[in-house]
Parts: structure tokens; sequence; C-alpha cells
């Protein structure tokens, strides 16, 4: 997934489409989508939680990146 150059809003617009999407694939009992959906979801998260930190330490918040999925799957909740 790339998104790299966005503001906070279109981070926030791409995880309402995802949400979207992901009540689709479980709607038509789609796993295999749900579960990259999810990923997406994650990395979206995590950018902007990147971004807030950044921001909070007084650095340039477009610094953020997508991390790899298995980055963002690894986190313990």
């Amino acid at each position: 997934m790339r998104i790299r150059g966005v503001n906070d809003d279109e981070i926030l617009a791409k995880i309402h489409d995802l949400v979207s999407q992901e009540r689709d694939a479980t709607n038509h009992g789609d796993p295999e989508r749900r579960r990259r959906i999810e990923v997406a979801l994650d990395q979206c998260w995590d950018l902007l939680r990147q971004r807030e930190g950044l921001r909070d330490a007084g650095k340039n918040p477009d610094e953020a990146q997508v991390r790899p999925e298995g980055e963002v799957e690894g986190y313990l909740q």
C-alpha cells in the first residue's frame, strides 16, 4: 500500500473507505479479501499514529512512512 504525501484527513478518508470494503467482504463471505483490507487498515492507523508522534515531537509528520505488513501485524494490542 502506498500512502505518502497525504494529510491526516486523506488518511482518515481512506480508513472510512476500507471499513466499507471490509464490511462488504464480510457480507460476501470473502475472508482473503477481508484479511488484505484489515492489513491495509492497520497500516493506515499506524501511519496516523506515526504522524501524530512526529508532530508531537516537533518534527514533520510527512516523514511518516507506511510500515510493512509483517511489522504492523506483529504489534501487541
